[in-house]
């Protein structure tokens, strides 16, 4: 009686069958849904295009946070490669989806370099059309235009360093309207960064690639981002590893030398742990905390507040 008074209880049987396939469906729309958008920086062509290939054509990954936890604040992203490739995984996407962790907007630059067939100036342009663009379409974005930051990793850290020396106000006749906004950011997030060109320990991969291999020494210094620091360079936010081989962390401790030097405000965290290309550096003891750091960095000078 008891056996057939459970029977009775039970709701409707699912098959295996069923549920996999339920399941499959489930796995393939979260899936989707966390797929980040893929858009075009230059839709009529980018300046100094060598061809239409895939390559020619730089894009902006998008990652946007979930509604509800979106604060208004944006980072632009510029992974690392030396100007020679770009490490989109652990310098790109997992870094998008941290940010996106507290609310903010991640936009990936997939920026051309050397192989692709580009030197200087296309990565910068690149990168400052990717602040502009993100600046134009902030209201679509639900970004705030005044919280607009750049963030870069190595290699990127330099393309990041430009950008936040290299800056116009935009330009107010332009035919294009994201060409109208503004390409300062309005914060620095610099990675193990390579800053310095022409010197004993510069990167000379990053600058051969970027510059090539026998450059105007005018050029080598004006791309040498600790010579180009002024009062208007945003705040800045570094960090670095004494064991990093690969860029000296003599580049971030120039760079935030430079910045103090002209007032402008900065927190620079050397940790001792770690090669060189950590990204999140999630199993490295004390140096896995550079990631909260950065959150209570920006979380300290406000750039985290809700957008009215």
């Amino acid at each position: 009686m008891l056996v057939a008074d459970r029977r009775r209880r039970r709701g409707p049987v699912v098959s295996l069958a069923t549920l996999s396939w339920f399941l499959l469906v489930l796995t393939v729309c979260v899936a989707k849904a966390a797929e980040p958008r893929v858009e075009l920086l230059w839709p009529h062509g980018a300046p100094g295009a060598k061809g239409n290939s895939p390559a020619d054509k730089p894009t902006l990954i998008l990652y946007l946070p979930q509604p509800e936890k979106a604060n208004g604040c944006a980072v632009v992203i510029c992974p690392g490669g030396g100007y020679g490739f770009l490490a989109m995984d652990h310098e790109g996407h997992q870094i998008a989806q941290w940010l996106n962790s507290f609310g903010v907007a991640g936009f990936i630059v997939d920026y051309r370099h050397r192989n692709k067939g580009y030197g200087h100036p296309a990565p910068l342009e690149d990168a400052q059309r990717a602040i502009r663009t993100v600046r134009a379409r902030a209201a679509e974005w639900k970004v705030d235009p005044a919280r607009i930051g750049i963030m870069g990793f190595s290699a990127g850290g330099h393309l990041a360093s430009s950008a936040g020396t290299h800056f116009d106000d935009g330009q107010p006749d332009a035919a294009d309207p994201i060409q109208r906004a503004s390409c300062r950011p309005d914060f620095l997030i610099l990675c193990y960064p390579v800053i310095a060109f022409g010197e004993p320990y510069t990167h000379r991969g990053s600058q051969d690639n970027l510059l090539g291999k026998n450059a105007d020494p005018a050029l080598i210094r004006k791309m040498s981002s600790e010579k180009q620091v002024t009062k208007r360079t945003p705040p800045t936010f570094l960090f670095h590893t004494d064991e990093d081989k690969g860029v000296s962390p003599e580049n971030s401790i120039a760079f935030y030398r430079a910045l103090h030097a002209a007032g402008v405000p900065a927190e620079m965290h050397l940790y001792e742990r770690g090669p060189h290309g950590v990204g999140l550096a999630a199993k490295i003891p004390c140096t896995c905390n550079w990631p909260k750091q950065c959150e209570e960095w920006l979380r300290g000078r406000g750039l985290l507040g809700v957008v009215k």
